[in-house]
């Protein structure tokens, strides 16, 4: 199975989206449409199961951007996928629910979600282009200023990753840390080219050992300090304790949330934690068949017990 891009430049042809499903379907040539910068994605058992575009007019903006989508039920129905999954929640009248799949073709993964609201999150990631070198390309149907191109290096003792907005005035993102098994440093920071500020700095320091791990992280523009310790207590059951705690700068407010977990048996685990606030959660998971969990949680809290407590259910089901 092949997945080819191709690159369509510019010419002076209106487009619409029948003109654009036609054209393509029949010709399957490289095609130019008015000043848009078009990406198709063809795979070698369909003739295109999907097409989308990112307008780029001289002037850097989206008002000639068109998205079309060629086929994608077929493409839904007939492809080989690695996973499929879904999800749901109602808050208050609405019912929000999603659908993602997953195909893998080669070092090629597409990662494909579509929720109720109609859009659809495609994220399609290339391993290994070159040496600990790994590619990803994400955009969103129909927002037209959600591409993004991300670029990840993996070093035995260092990591990188930039990632970069496809707009005129995009958010460039840096991420990196340095270390080994035992300590590790890491920084995070945003920049918006828009308004030529620092939207993000962050900082983190970890230690591990075979049965701990703490951490330090300077969050929300240094302005939120936090601790954090786990530690496994038992091996054999996965039993294990954890605790965290934050402090505002700005605000001069703590936090403290205590939590552990415990295997019941090979396949079935509880965990439960308790904050200062005195919200305390719980939830069961058990994985009934392999790689397929049913998880049920709950929330209560304990400084207003006459209000309801929150029920969750979740399934995962993976082939």
């Amino acid at each position: 199975m092949n997945i080819v891009f191709k690159l369509i430049e510019f010419v002076d042809t209106p487009v619409t989206v029948d003109n654009i499903a036609t054209t393509v379907t029949l010709c399957k040539m490289p095609v130019t449409f008015q000043n848009t910068l078009i990406f198709v994605v063809e795979h070698d058992i369909l003739p295109v199961f999907f097409m989308f575009m990112y307008a780029y007019s001289n002037r850097l903006n989206y008002q000639n951007c068109h998205f079309a989508y060629l086929q994608f039920l077929k493409f839904l129905t007939f492809s080989i996928f690695q996973a499929i999954t879904s999800s749901g929640a109602k808050k208050g009248d609405l019912f929000l629910a999603d659908v993602s799949t997953k195909l893998v073709n080669k070092n090629i993964t597409t990662d494909v979600k579509v929720d109720t609201n109609s859009k659809l999150l495609t994220t399609i990631n290339i391993d290994e282009p070159a040496p600990g070198l790994k590619t990803i390309f994400s955009f969103v149907v129909p927002d037209q200023r959600s591409g993004k191109v991300e670029l990840q290096y993996l070093h035995e003792y260092a990591g990188i990753s930039t990632s970069i907005g496809l707009t005129a005035s995009p958010s460039v993102n840096f991420s990196g840390v340095a270390g080994n098994n035992t300590v590790a440093l890491g920084t995070d920071v945003c920049f918006d080219t828009a308004t030529g500020n620092f939207t993000k700095y962050n900082a983190a320091l970890s230690f591990s050992t075979s049965d701990l791990t703490a951490s330090l992280i300077l969050n929300d523009k240094a302005d939120t300090l936090t601790a954090s310790y786990y530690h496994t207590v038992s091996p054999l059951t996965n039993t294990a304790v954890g605790a965290e705690l934050s402090h505002g700068f700005s605000s001069n407010e703590n936090s403290l949330t205590i939590g552990t977990q415990h295997s019941l048996d090979p396949l079935t685990t509880v965990k439960a934690r308790v904050n200062n606030a005195g919200i305390a959660s719980a939830l069961l998971q058990h994985e009934w068949r392999p790689k397929s969990v049913l998880t049920i949680s709950g929330e209560v809290d304990t400084r207003a017990i006459e209000k309801s407590a929150k029920v969750g259910l979740a399934l995962a089901l993976k082939p």
